[in-house]
């Protein structure tokens, strides 16, 4: 029975790992490319300078743009440049009749000179932090399909630890220049090594969703009025409606200190204002999420406009709330300094490669059965060509979408919707690609285009914008340098696996040798 039991355990951890590893693959490396997200727009919007961090300066600066741009606005919002986001932004919103919406309109602005910067449009890293929730499908199908990958992720690690009674063993076994065994040797490895952040992600993503997924606590307690959960959990600040009467905003950043204060030097996320031309106008200063691990959707402290009058300060999170916070937190990183934001990246590779050994160990395995006949099943063809195009085209896609970026034209109307589409065109070509060139070659040919295209971004970066490696490590403008060396290494290592895979030995198997493989690997 116990045996039984785990070969049961193995049969589920080997087909819920092929049917979602294609999707499982895009959607961590994605999300591991997401932990930079701030990093990848600001090299994606070149024009956008890193200036030295002063708040007040920045303060004083969005504040004269509003009052001259948008004095009569419904509301203002304020994003102070940080140490990963140069950018100054600036949003308002239209006051129109009541019970109806105005237009948002956002700029960016030079927190020296309060003048606009004319940034091109782009996704940037935005792109990969919702494609890796939303898988770029309508609201909300895309969230559905990486939720259910996600509780597969979690069934194949939990069913991988039961199946593996020697995981911790063979931990430390690696035997290189072995085939099967190494790539088998690497899987287990890059699992155990960072398993709790495994199931810390997985874990936290269907906590993150939990509403959508286990709605049943929800219609038991509010039944059709889902709306006054949400309303719970995330309540509304309830400012002051405008009276209609003209008056004078103060400045903003005495609140914005008083606030800090209040949070015993905790960081702000944003600044609202409330009818700012109003003698009734009230400004809302929210913290940062990146102050602490259990982020707090809810924290403010909100201000009379025109007096600097404390009007509320937002209670302490009920220990639900914490808990959920905490899990929100921990998935997104945002609290993670430079060193632990890098170690949230290079675990995040790692899930990866352990998703695409997996795929590569169950291919490997079969093809040796049909390796003297030299005829390959379509149903292993098919497999073949999804890990190529998933593995090798993803990376293809990526790459690319960073050369649309600098390539197509700045005022190019649509511009940051042809990025996203180079991406697609791209992978969808790398399907092809796979299709027509069979195995080995398939792989040497997409890594080594792949390696060339990353190696090309930082001489790309040098040929069109004038924010290139000797300007921005002089500069000290380590996000934009960071992209550029980020990129070149990813280059480095494709170039190396291309070569391995070009001087790989073919796989001569004697048949007990595969029967004998066949079975430790099943056994393991």
């Amino acid at each position: 029975m116990k045996e039984g039991f785990r070969q049961a355990m193995a049969w589920l951890h080997t087909w819920a790992g092929l049917i979602f590893g294609w999707l499982l693959f895009a959607i961590f490396l994605t999300g591991t490319l997401a932990y930079f997200k701030d990093e990848i727009t600001h090299w994606m919007q070149p024009e956008v300078q890193a200036y030295p961090l002063d708040d007040a300066r920045s303060l004083a600066a969005a504040q004269t743009y509003l009052q001259q741009q948008a004095p009569n606005a419904a509301r203002w919002f304020i994003t102070l440049p940080d140490s990963r986001d140069p950018g100054l932004s600036v949003m308002w919103q239209d006051k129109v009749d009541p019970g109806k919406r105005g237009n948002f309109i956002q700029k960016v602005l030079n927190p020296v000179t309060s003048q606009v910067v004319e940034a091109r449009e782009s996704r940037g890293g935005e792109f990969f932090y919702r494609f890796h929730f939303q898988l770029q499908m309508p609201y909300p199908w895309g969230r559905w399909l990486s939720t259910i990958a996600a509780m597969v992720m979690f069934v194949a690690l939990i069913t991988g630890l039961i199946t593996h009674k020697k995981i911790f063993k063979d931990f430390f076994t690696f035997r290189p220049r072995k085939g099967q065994r190494s790539w088998l040797d690497g899987h287990n490895a890059v699992g155990v090594l960072v398993l709790p952040f495994h199931l810390m992600i997985t874990y936290s993503s269907l906590v993150i969703f939990m509403s959508m997924v286990m709605p049943a606590p929800i219609v038991a307690s509010y039944g059709d009025d889902s709306r006054g959960f949400f309303n719970e959990v995330f309540p509304n600040t309830h400012n002051a409606t405008a009276l209609g009467q003209p008056g004078k905003l103060l400045p903003l950043l005495p609140m914005y200190q008083q606030a800090r204060e209040q949070w015993g030097g905790g960081h702000v996320g944003r600044l609202v204002v409330n009818n700012p031309g109003d003698v009734n106008a009230s400004v809302n200063v929210v913290r940062s999420g990146a102050d602490r691990v259990a982020h707090d959707f809810g924290s403010s402290v909100s201000f009379n406009g025109t007096t600097g009058e404390v009007l509320r300060v937002s209670g302490e999170q009920s220990l639900p709330a914490a808990i959920g916070g905490s899990f929100y937190g921990l998935h997104m990183g945002h609290f993670a300094g430079p060193v632990l934001r890098w170690l949230y990246f290079i675990c995040g590779l790692a899930g990866t490669a352990m998703i695409g050994t997996g795929l590569v160990i169950w291919l490997g395995k079969r093809q040796l059965k049909h390796a003297k006949t030299g005829v390959m099943p379509f149903e292993l063809r098919l497999v073949e060509v999804l890990n190529i195009a998933s593995m090798c085209g993803l990376m293809i896609a990526i790459a690319v979408f960073f050369w649309a970026n600098r390539l197509l034209p700045v005022n190019f109307a649509e511009r940051s919707d042809w990025e996203v589409q180079a991406f697609f065109i791209a992978w969808g070509l790398s399907v092809l690609h796979a299709v027509l060139r069979r195995g080995r070659q398939g792989w040497v040919e997409q890594l080594s285009f792949a390696a060339l295209l990353f190696v090309a971004i930082p001489l790309l970066n040098a040929l069109t914008t004038s924010q290139h490696l000797g300007v921005s490590l002089l500069s000290g403008d380590w996000a934009m340098a960071g992209f550029d060396l980020t990129c070149l290494a990813s280059g480095l290592f494709l170039t190396w696996a291309a070569w391995k895979m070009q001087h790989r030995t073919a796989p001569q198997p004697k048949a007990q040798g595969v029967r004998a493989l066949t079975l430790k690997q099943e056994a393991n």
